[in-house]
C-alpha cells in the first residue's frame, strides 16, 4: 500500500505504529502531523449488492440471516441507475414495456444483446415512448408489439425508421378472440390464417396470405354482418369477436407494418426479425424471474431492481465506483424537486429521470398509502 501524503503540508508520510483499534497510524516526518487512512469499500459493497439482486441468492442463507448485509447495502436502494446515450445506429431495435403496477410501467429498448434504454412512466403513450427513443440513435427497423402511442412516437422521433409489428403478437391477438378451438367454420379458418403468419418467409407467401385474408373476408361478410338484439334492447353484431379479430389483421395490412421484415430494400444486408422475442425472452422474462426471486419488494424497489438489471446489461456499464459518483439518488432528485416552483410540482415532473411519475407519488409523508398496489 502506497504511503499517503500529509493533509497539512503534502509531504509523504511514514508508518507510526497502530491505533487501539488496530488501524495503521501515519506520521508526517516534515511537520509531525499524525493521521489514519480509512479504506473506502463502498464499491465492493455495491458489487455484493448487485450479486445478490441479479441472482437467486437468498438473504436467509447469509450469516445472521442477512441482517448485516441489509444494514451495509441499504444505501444502494437510493440510487437510480440511468440509461446511457446510445449514438451507434443499429439495424433492428426491440421495444416493449413491463408493467409493475397499475400506474407504473418501465419501457425498454434493446438490441439482440444489450438493454439500450429504459424509461419509467405511468402508461404506454407517445410522450413516454418518445422520451425513451430520444436517447437512442435511430435504427433501420423498430420491432414492437403494438403498444399504445408507439407508432406516433416513431413518426415524430425516428421518422426514417421502419416499423415491424411482431407477428406473434398479431397472431396472439386473433387467438384471444377466436380461442384455439373456434366454434364456427369462419373462426377456424381465421385462426388458421393467423397461425400461418408465423411461417411466412418470402414476399410471395406474404402476398398469398393477404389475398387469402381478403377472400376469407368476402366469403364470410354476410355471416359477420349478422346482428342480434340483447336483453337491454341494443342491437349488436352476433359475431363481434370475429369482427374484431378481422379488424386487427386488416389494420396491420393497411398500415404496412406486418411484413416489413421481408422488404428487399432492408433485407439486402441480411435477414430481419419478425418478432420481438429477443426482448420478451431475453429481458422481460429475466426481469420477471428476478422479481419473483426477490418477491416482497416495495413498488419503488421493484422499479429500481429493473433499472439495476437493465443498467448492468447495458453496452458499457460504468465501474461501481463511478456509478456511485455520477448516478442520481433519492436525495439528489428530491433536492432538484424542492427547487421547482409550486406550479411546476403540480404540472410537471423531473424530465432528466423519467417525466411520467411525479416524485411525490413515490415519496410522501403520510403513512399507509397504497396508491401503487
Amino acid at each position: 500500500m502506497a504511503a499517503p501524503h500529509c493533509p497539512a503540508c503534502g509531504k509523504e508520510m511514514a508508518r507510526n505504529g497502530r491505533t487501539s483499534a488496530g488501524r495503521t497510524r501515519w506520521r508526517c516526518t516534515f511537520c509531525g502531523a499524525s493521521t489514519t487512512r480509512r479504506i473506502d469499500n463502498t464499491a465492493k459493497l455495491l458489487a455484493s449488492f448487485l450479486a445478490w439482486l441479479l441472482t437467486r441468492s437468498r438473504q436467509s442463507d447469509m450469516a445472521g440471516a442477512g441482517r448485516t448485509f441489509r444494514r451495509k447495502t441499504a444505501r444502494f436502494w437510493d440510487i437510480w441507475p440511468m440509461p446511457p446515450k446510445v449514438e451507434t445506429a443499429h439495424r433492428a431495435i426491440f421495444v416493449d414495456g413491463i408493467h409493475l403496477g397499475r400506474k407504473a410501467v418501465v419501457l425498454i429498448a434493446s438490441d439482440e444483446q444489450h438493454a439500450l434504454g429504459w424509461h419509467l412512466c405511468r402508461s404506454e403513450n407517445s410522450r413516454a415512448w418518445a422520451a425513451l427513443m430520444s436517447r437512442i440513435a435511430a435504427p433501420e427497423v423498430a420491432v414492437s408489439d403494438g403498444g399504445d402511442g408507439f407508432a406516433k412516437a416513431l413518426r415524430q422521433t425516428w421518422p426514417e425508421t421502419r416499423h415491424q409489428r411482431c407477428v406473434f403478437h398479431a397472431f396472439s391477438q386473433v387467438r384471444r378472440y377466436t380461442t384455439t378451438r373456434p366454434r364456427t367454420p369462419a373462426g377456424a379458418e381465421l385462426y388458421g390464417l393467423a397461425k400461418a403468419l408465423l411461417s411466412i418467409t418470402t414476399l410471395k407467401e406474404a402476398d398469398g396470405w393477404v389475398q387469402a385474408l381478403l377472400a376469407w373476408s368476402e366469403r364470410w361478410d354476410a355471416f359477420l354482418s349478422e346482428t342480434s338484439v340483447a336483453e337491454d334492447g341494443t342491437v349488436r353484431l352476433t359475431h363481434e369477436r370475429l369482427v374484431k379479430a378481422r379488424r386487427s389483421l386488416v389494420r396491420l395490412v393497411n398500415a404496412g407494418t406486418l411484413f416489413t421484415y421481408l422488404d428487399p430494400a432492408l433485407t439486402s444486408s441480411g435477414p430481419l426479425p419478425s418478432t420481438n422475442n429477443y426482448i420478451e425472452g431475453g429481458i422481460n422474462a429475466q426481469l420477471r424471474a428476478m422479481l419473483r426471486d426477490h418477491r416482497g419488494l416495495s413498488i419503488e424497489r421493484r422499479l429500481k431492481a429493473v433499472f439495476w438489471w437493465c443498467y448492468v446489461h447495458s453496452p458499457d456499464p460504468l465501474p461501481a465506483a463511478e456509478v456511485l459518483r455520477v448516478m442520481p439518488t433519492d436525495r439528489s432528485i428530491a433536492a432538484v424537486y424542492e427547487r421547482l416552483s409550486e406550479r411546476e410540482r403540480l404540472e410537471a415532473t423531473i424530465p432528466q429521470w423519467g417525466d411520467a411519475i411525479v416524485w411525490s407519488e413515490l415519496h410522501h409523508s403520510e403513512p399507509y398509502r397504497m396508491d401503487w398496489d
